[in-house]
């Protein structure tokens, strides 16, 4: 199995609506195709850990990297794993810029601050350690 974490920027703001339809595909895709990860969003900026199969998950991740939704793909980590450390979600996620949507399933108040893909380039740990507390302050 392998995990890929990645940052990008989306080209446009997008509304809770939007953010909602991407959740929910990717659930329903995630599921089918046995990955587990994470997303989180915040002022446009995205974090996401893929998790799974190898071919799966990175077709997936090229497959994301041509989504015109988003700009400024960055590979923060690529790691094999023995593993899965998001085993319980199809996809975890949080809107940081709204917390109205906190009875969304996977919705956790942690992790208020700003993140760019710069803050993480130079240390993909950092984002790997982020996101493991995130996931144990969703529990």
């Amino acid at each position: 199995m392998i995990s890929i974490i990645y940052v990008s920027t989306s080209v446009r703001l997008l509304s809770d609506d939007e953010l909602m339809d991407i959740l929910k595909v990717s659930r329903e895709n995630n599921s089918v195709s046995d990955v587990t990860g994470l997303l989180l969003y915040k002022g446009g900026n995205f974090m996401q850990v893929l998790e799974g199969p190898e071919d799966v998950v990175n077709a997936l991740y090229e497959k994301i990297k041509t989504d015109p939704r988003h700009k400024g793909v960055s590979t923060i980590s690529t790691e094999q794993i023995q593993a899965r450390q998001f085993h319980a979600w199809e996809m975890a996620f949080q809107n940081l810029d709204n917390p109205a949507i906190k009875n969304e399933p996977g919705y956790s108040q942690f992790l208020h601050d700003e993140f760019t893909a710069d803050i993480y380039r130079n240390n993909p740990l950092r984002a790997y350690i982020m996101l493991l507390t995130f996931r144990d302050n969703m529990r």
